[in-house]
């Protein structure tokens, strides 16, 4: 016997109720008029993940349950056509300070007008970005329903995305009659997620001698972007089809079973490179945070340097070059080839660049604040004004003609402090926010080589790559003046920020001790700094936001 079955790899909206339903009713309906007897659905789909507080308004759940009901209403006249839908369900009792949680993240299995069959999730992750024990109520047993024409119906175990990464839900879903494994997902990305994912669910298929369909979420949420990449798995782990990342898709797969054997048939996307991941996900972010949040387009502050020279890249490749525009600020300090690289840049993008000088500003400043700054020499006070008048300018411009700046600071950056707050932090978009340094410039060389969406070859200058990078606020400025080598900075953050290790361990590792107290201490003083900052694109396990929760107010000191 053969079942047909899609996955509904789309882009939903949280919060877009009825978009979502027609989205999986028009799936659904497409996957039927090509034979597809079972359809899979993302977690949460009517809704979108994640949508943080909604869930604690009863309204909002109320409204969820209305929208399965429109999509099962819908669907009623598709004979033997089953389709996974997720969703939040139920209630709690709650008054100013205590709430008692009812509320599950579940799926619903539709068929033929009717709700045939609700699993709720057994596991609630709370670490990294989730917060899902905030809002949900853990489901126990198993979930099993057929699915199929008469004749050719499969016994489908049905797990909601943590679930799948522990042994006992497969465990229960096979003890109860599970032929095939059937996993709905919303798991942000992060460099090389998918292929853990892939790997995690193998031991899930080893464990159980069940394949093993994964059906995914793609889009881009706030500061997290989901990749799409569903696949299939074969009950001896073999890698059975594979969805394309980053863009929608209807991935289908055959399910052929015998009384020995079941195999999956479906095309199998090539295995992709972590540059490649890396790049469409920023690309994915900026496009859904602009595109879905209504902003006609975006603006942002191009230097001469390697940050913003990517971001504008990033910028072009996710919007095209009309919805882009680019204004130099030059200072007193602006170097000549600043200016020259710039301009270069912009060309070579086809986006609008314009240049409005900094320097009657800067002189209005400082002629205001003489009386006060009588005495004392220049130091970054000034430095910090260039900074904020810069980003007064993109802000009025923002003001006025309704695009989004975005900002340009990286990793290494947030990390350490080395960014003005209401200067060029200033801004509603961080795009390499979660870049460290190094990994902008790696990016930088991969796009001069890459043309992935056809917005133009190498097209950052050279120069703007090989050049010491500067922040041009006085004469002769070096980042490396004030910070250790980027190699050295974003080896230490990586190791304290990212990964937890101790002063200890990295100064064991071959760190001198010096640099690695400085980092760590101005990582600690910078707090305040980053809570300020706008929300930006995840892209590592541990990015500056939800990932990173330290009290700004605080004497520890390892």
């Amino acid at each position: 016997m053969t079942l047909k079955l899609c996955v509904a790899q789309r882009n939903f909206i949280v919060g877009d109720l009825d978009g979502n339903a027609q989205k999986i009713i028009t799936a659904a309906q497409q996957a039927y008029a090509d034979g597809a007897r079972l359809l899979l659905t993302p977690e949460l789909s009517i809704c979108g993940y994640a949508a943080e507080d909604l869930f604690l308004r009863p309204a909002f759940i109320h409204a969820c349950d209305d929208a399965v009901k429109r999509v099962a209403h819908a669907l009623a006249g598709l004979k033997d056509m089953t389709v996974v839908v997720g969703h939040p369900t139920g209630g709690d009792s709650r008054t100013r300070s205590v709430a008692v949680q009812q509320r599950f993240n579940a799926a619903s299995v539709l068929c033929e007008g009717r709700v045939v069959a609700t699993c709720t999730k057994h596991e609630l992750p709370n670490y990294q970005v989730f917060d899902e024990r905030r809002y949900f109520t853990p489901g126990d047993g198993a979930c099993v329903f057929e699915a199929g024409a008469p004749g050719q119906r499969v016994r489908v175990g049905l797990l909601i995305c943590e679930d799948a990464w522990f042994e006992q839900p497969a465990r229960l879903a096979k003890e109860a009659g599970a032929q095939l494994l059937a996993v709905i997902n919303a798991s942000p990305f992060h460099v090389g997620k998918g292929y853990e994912r892939e790997e995690m669910m193998r031991q899930r298929v080893l464990e159980t001698s069940l394949p093993l369909v994964y059906a995914h979420l793609v889009g881009g949420q706030d500061e997290v972007v989901f990749e799409g990449h569903s696949f299939a798995l074969d009950s001896d782990g073999t890698v059975a089809g594979r969805a394309p990342s980053f863009k929608e898709n209807s991935f289908v797969a055959l399910v052929e079973s015998t009384q020995a054997t079941m195999k999956i048939i479906a095309k199998v996307e090539p295995v992709r490179t972590p540059e490649q991941d890396l790049w469409d996900a920023l690309v994915l972010g900026v496009r859904d945070y602009v595109g879905k949040n209504g902003f006609p387009g975006a603006i942002l502050g191009l230097s001469g340097g390697i940050d913003s020279a990517l971001v504008l890249t990033i910028a072009v490749d996710a919007l095209g070059a009309d919805k882009v525009r680019t204004v130099m600020m030059p200072s007193p300090y602006t170097a000549d080839i600043s200016w020259l690289d710039a301009r270069e840049m912009a060309q070579r993008m086809g986006v609008r660049y314009d240049e409005i000088s900094i320097v009657p500003e800067f002189e209005a400043f400082k002629a205001s604040l003489a009386g006060e700054f009588a005495g004392r020499a220049e130091d970054t006070t000034e430095e910090n004004i260039q900074a904020r008048i810069r980003g007064t300018l993109l802000m009025a411009l923002s003001n006025k003609f309704g695009s989004i700046v975005l900002t340009t600071g990286n990793k290494s950056e947030m990390a350490t402090g080395y960014c003005t707050l209401y200067g060029d932090m200033a801004g509603g978009f961080a795009v390499i926010k979660d870049l460290a340094k190094t990994l902008v410039f790696k990016m930088a060389h991969w796009r001069n080589a890459n043309d992935p969406y056809g917005t133009g070859a190498s097209p950052i200058p050279e120069r703007i790559i090989t050049r010491p990078p500067s922040a041009e606020l006085r004469p002769d400025q070096k980042d490396q003046d004030s910070l250790p080598p980027y190699e050295v900075l974003d080896a230490i953050i990586d190791r304290y920020m990212e990964n937890d290790q101790s002063m200890a361990t990295i100064v064991a590792a071959g760190f001198a001790q010096a640099d690695v107290e400085k980092v760590t201490r101005l990582i600690k003083l910078n707090e305040y700094k980053r809570r300020q900052a706008p929300v930006g694109i995840r892209v590592t396990h541990r990015s500056f936001g939800k990932d990173w929760r330290y009290p700004i107010t605080n004497h520890f000191r390892a």
